[in-house]
Formats: C-alpha cells, structure tokens, sequence
C-alpha cells in the first residue's frame, strides 16, 4: 500500500520536475549526477520558504525602521515647540515683570503726590484752626477793651455831669465811639472772613486732588492686576508640565528644589523679595508680586532639576527598542535572568548621549556589560551606557545633557548592534522609561 501511494507520488512529480541528469566529463571517465523529482520538489520548496521568508523579514525590518523614524520626528516636533513655548513665555514674562516694575513705581509717585496733598491740607487746616483762636483772641481783647473804655467814660461822664449840669455833649461822642467801634469789627470780620473763605478755598482744591489721586490710583491698581492675573496664568502653565514630569518619575519636587537651592543658593537681582510698604506691614500687590517671584524661582529651580536627572533619551537617531527592563528570556538561552535597562537597536557607530548633566566615574571594560561608561548626577542618580564600540569621555569628566560621550556596539555579552542604558537611583536599578516618558510631554 505505501509503494503503490509513494509510485503515485512519484508518477505525479515526473510531469512537473522529470528526471534530470548532470553530466561531468573529464579527461579519463564521464560522470553524472541524477536530479530525481522528488530532490528537485524539494529544493524548489525550500527555496520558496527561503525567498519568502527573506521578504518577510524584510518587510519587517523597513516598517520598524519607518516607525522608529516616524517617533523620533515627532519626539523632536514637539521638543521643538516646547523650546518655542518656553521662549515665547520667558519673553513675556521678561514684559510683564517690566510692566510690573513700571506701574509699581507710578503707583508709588501717585502715594508720594497724595502724601503731599494731604501734608499740605493739614498744613491749612493747623493754620485755619490758628487764624480761628487768633480771632477768638481779638474778640476777647476787643471785648474788654470796650468794656474798660465804656466804664472810664462812664467815670467821666459822671464827673462832668456833676461839674456841669446837661448831657448832651456826653450822649453825641458816647454814640460816635459806638460808631467807631462798629466800624473797626466790621472791617475786622471782614477780613476774617476773607482769610477764612480763601482756606476753605484751598481745602476744597485739597479734596479734588485727593479725589483724582484716588481714582488714578484705583486705575492703578486695576491695572496691576490684570498684570499680575497674566503673570500667574504663565507661571501656572509653564510650571505645572515640570512638577508632572518629576511626580511621573516618581521624585519629590520638594526634595529636588531643596537639593537644587542648596547648590544654587545665592540670591539677588530681578527675583529678590519686593518691600515698598513703609508701614512694615506688605500691601497686597507687594504679596502678589512676592508670590510670582518664589514662583519664577521655583520655575527656575525645576528646570535646573530637569537638566540635573535623565530626563533625556541617549539615543537621538532613529532606533528601536529590542528589550525591555524587567524579567526576560535570557538571549544566550540561559533561562529566565532579570534585565537592569533598557535596549536601543541602530546602526553601528550610532552616536550615544548623556541624558543629564554629571561626572564620569567608570570607562573601560566591564564583564557582560563590554565598553561601559557610568555617569553620575545628582539626587543619587546613575546612568550606565553599555556593549559601546568607542567611549569618548574619560573618568573625572563633566558632561552636559545631550553631549556625546560614545558610539554604539557590540562588545560584551551582546547578540547584536544596540545600547543597554540603565538608570540607578541608590545603586537600585530602576526602569529608564519612567523618565523618558515622563518628558515626553514637556521637552
């Protein structure tokens, strides 16, 4: 049964592949090789398998390379436009702190010139409230004085009116004194009056100023406020993507500020507290433009803390990832091993860069790891950069975020052409991506 089935199959391979034979002649004999149907099946099929197989890879390889390329175009778009947004932000934030300054210091002219209106109506008020007493005084002396003049006249009266009998004399000039007297406090009132009217002039002039300062200086702060409102809103915006990006990464941005101020802990210029009260006690403005000022401050902190953790990618060009950190099948076939990092593939020789500003502490070679260069950062924070064809920093070296220090390889314990980055927080490794993702938004 299973020669009269393997006949069939034979019969029915000869009328697509009939026998073949290959003849090789030399100078003594000939030979010749025989290509039954069944080989030549064979080799066809697996030469199809071969080819398809080779497409499919192929294929493969150019969409991951396409979507690598298309990511990182994107990742570079958007780090683009936040570098715009933060210019474009710091540009107006440089405007409204100078606007600030500037309404700050006609709002205190403004305070300067209602002090001296006020000085100067209390300086007429002490001196119409003098004029006053001076005229109580006046009439006061005027009072006695015509008292005093009307009993010596009456002394005289009485002795002439002994001496001489008839009064009529007497009755005229006491009658003309009386005129007299009237003429001298009526011309005295009026000038009293005048003098009082012309004050009374000057205290109303005193109070329109004092109005118009008034107003002018709630236009004032009016407009100090729709200042300080806008400050705000751009102090909210640009500092709330950095205190995500640090929670993201599971980091205390009070700890990190902290660490931050105490290598930068001078203080001064544009970002110094504001103290224009006089009383001693801060008016509200000066509490408002103090609080954007710690806000600057904190903003500038977090952007020295970003440059200061790995916040960055150490692979600018195109790559894919080809592991991931976490438990993995080992590559060498030696089980199930724990993998520290994170793997970028991309051509050999492919630049490899800092994620953060530090030191160099280690370059050379390094067990599995091959050509391996550590960089330490601050907050306890290490990177290591791994299986290099070529270091280009050495031991003691400061680096800056972004700046070359190595090209890709294949040294150590590798399969293949790619970076293993490793992050380390406490000599604890811990996922690289939490980081890079963590910016994705913000750089």
């Amino acid at each position: 049964m299973l020669m009269r089935f393997a006949y069939r199959i034979h019969q029915t391979l000869e009328r697509y592949f009939p026998e073949q034979r290959l003849f090789l002649k030399s100078d003594t004999e000939t030979r010749f090789i025989r290509l039954r149907p069944g080989t030549q099946a064979t080799a066809v099929v697996v030469g199809g398998l071969a080819l398809a197989w080779t497409i499919l890879a192929t294929a493969i390889l150019i969409f991951d390379s396409i979507s690598a390329g298309s990511s990182r175009e994107q990742v570079l778009r958007q780090q683009v436009l936040y570098e715009e947004r933060m210019n474009t932000l710091s540009i107006d934030r440089d405007l409204r702190a100078e606007e600030a300054a500037s309404a700050q210091e006609r709002f205190n002219l403004a305070l300067e010139q209602v002090a001296t209106m006020q000085a100067r109506l209390l300086a007429s008020e002490d001196r119409r409230r003098e004029l006053e007493t001076g005229i109580d005084v006046i009439q006061n002396t005027l009072r006695r004085t015509i008292l005093e003049r009307d009993e010596a006249r009456a002394e005289l009266d009485s002795a002439a009116l002994a001496a001489a009998p008839g009064g009529a004399n007497t009755e005229a000039g006491r009658a003309q004194d009386t005129k007299d007297t009237l003429e001298f406090l009526a011309s005295s009132l009026d000038g009293t009056a005048r003098e009082r009217d012309r004050i009374q002039g000057m205290a109303d002039k005193a109070a329109e100023q004092i109005a118009k300062n008034a107003a002018e200086r709630r236009e004032i702060e009016l407009r100090n406020d729709a200042i300080f409102i806008r400050l705000e809103e751009a102090l909210t915006v640009s500092v709330e993507p950095l205190e995500k990006m640090f929670n993201a990464a599971g980091m205390d941005p009070d700890d990190l500020l902290e660490t931050v101020r105490k290598g930068y802990d001078g203080q001064g210029g544009p970002l110094a507290p504001l103290s224009l009260s006089t009383k001693g006690v801060p008016s509200i403005e000066e509490t408002r433009a103090n609080a954007i000022l710690a806000g600057l401050d904190r903003m500038n902190l977090y952007r020295l803390a970003a440059f200061k953790a790995p916040f960055d990618n150490p692979v600018k060009g195109r790559y894919r990832f080809t592991s991931g950190f976490g438990a993995r099948q080992d590559p060498k076939g030696w089980g199930t091993r724990m993998h520290a990092g994170t793997d970028f593939a991309a051509a050999y020789g492919t630049p490899i860069h800092a994620t953060a500003d530090g030191v160099v502490t280690f370059v050379g070679w390094s067990s599995g790891y091959g050509r391996l260069i550590k960089v330490q950062h601050a907050f306890g924070i290490e990177t290591r950069y791994a299986h290099l064809a070529q270091m280009r920093v050495s031991v003691g070296q400061k680096v800056s975020r972004g700046e070359r220090i190595g090209d890709m390889g294949n040294s150590g314990r590798s399969t293949g052409t790619h970076l293993h980055y490793e992050v380390r927080i406490g000599g604890n490794a811990v996922n690289p991506m939490t980081f890079i993702k963590a910016a994705t938004n913000v750089f």
